[in-house]
């Protein structure tokens, strides 16, 4: 896997995993499968971010999903 599908991954999951530790806390259960999914899409970003030869930055990032899609879809 290369870093730009690791980084475009990472934070997507990352956002899932945010709005779903929101829904357990609301409905007052532990979140504990989205605190693993946390733990995932944390990895995948610093995986990411370790492997890059250019590194990231808040600007980069939409150039970098969008090509991580057009790259994916067909």
């Amino acid at each position: 896997m290369d870093a730009d599908t690791a980084m475009v991954l990472g934070i997507i999951i990352g956002v899932f995993s945010i709005i779903s530790i929101y829904s357990a806390l609301v409905d007052r259960r532990p979140p504990r499968a989205s605190a693993l999914t946390v733990l995932l899409a944390t990895g995948l970003i610093v995986y990411a971010a370790t492997t890059s030869e250019v590194g990231y930055t808040a600007a980069s990032l939409p150039k970098t999903f969008v090509n991580v899609f057009v790259k994916y879809l067909p």
